[in-house]
């Protein structure tokens, strides 16, 4: 895990080196998650509300095609005390422009526990994550997200699995 987190801060990193135009800004979302459970509910398994706040970079690499990198704090799980967690999420989005004012993504997210270990939860977790982006000016935009876990986030010891669902509704400056 920690090799694929490194390849992907190398990869990053050459993109700054290589992109003729970036972007950088700061971007807030409100979080509707839930657990998607296997085999069934463990409980009433209510949605969670909460907030994401982070930072991004944003490499176009052409005119239609762009990377975009984030940082960002998020609120997921479900309503149920024992069933929140929070992570300090990565998504890299891949963007494609369509027009002056859209863009569409989808790409990986790694996730890191951001609270107590040892706690019935696993510390790293990776999801995949799409999304739509309406710019509203040069520099604010509003958009939505859909992100669905690959990973069981709970430790092998517990007796059932689930994943993270979540969706954020957002705005953002780009500076």
């Amino acid at each position: 895990m920690k090799k694929a987190l490194l390849i992907m801060a190398l990869g990053l990193i050459s993109f700054t080196s290589f992109s003729q135009d970036a972007q950088y800004g700061v971007r807030a979302g409100y979080n509707i998650s839930n657990l998607d459970f296997e085999p069934g509910p463990v409980s009433r398994n209510m949605h969670r509300n909460g907030f994401a706040l982070g930072f991004f970079a944003e490499y176009n690499l052409s005119p239609s095609f762009a990377i975009a990198p984030e940082l960002q704090y998020s609120a997921e799980g479900a309503k149920d005390e024992e069933f929140r967690v929070d992570y300090l999420n990565l998504p890299v989005l891949f963007k494609v422009k369509l027009g002056e004012r859209f863009a569409i993504g989808v790409g990986p997210q790694a996730s890191l526990k951001i609270h107590e270990f040892e706690d019935g939860y696993k510390n790293f977790v990776f999801s995949g994550v799409g999304g739509i982006e309406f710019m509203v000016s040069d520099v604010l935009f509003l958009d939505a997200r859909f992100n669905y876990g690959f990973m069981n986030i709970f430790d092998d010891e517990i007796p059932f699995e689930a994943k993270n669902q979540n969706i954020q509704i957002g705005f953002g400056l780009k500076i």
